[in-house]
């Protein structure tokens, strides 16, 4: 599935892995769950993952449209669902603790 990066440090950490420091033991995570996006041929695919725990969000970032995608016990990549004309591609918002 494509996706883009909203935040260009995070871009950064995927492209360069610049500043992984700050996400400690949650980059490799985070480069295993990017795989999985990258292999995914739709959002199904993500949702048929029971790992990922690929979710809506709720409350006001749920009607955002965001979701989330599990990195660990800990940490989250929170995305959004976006289209364009070539299809749905994942806008990765972020990376968050949820504890």
């Amino acid at each position: 599935m494509r996706f883009r990066f909203k935040d260009k440090k995070l871009e950064a950490l995927y492209t360069e892995e610049k500043n992984a420091h700050k996400y400690p033991n949650v980059v490799d995570d985070f480069f295993e769950v990017m795989a999985i996006i990258a292999a995914a041929l739709s959002e199904r695919d993500l949702y048929a993952n029971k790992g990922l725990r690929f979710e809506k969000l709720v409350g006001q970032r749920g009607k955002q449209g965001q979701r989330s995608l599990r990195l660990n016990k800990q940490w989250r990549l929170i995305v959004t669902l976006e289209e364009d004309k070539e299809g749905f591609y994942l806008q990765i918002l972020g990376i968050e603790d949820y504890h």
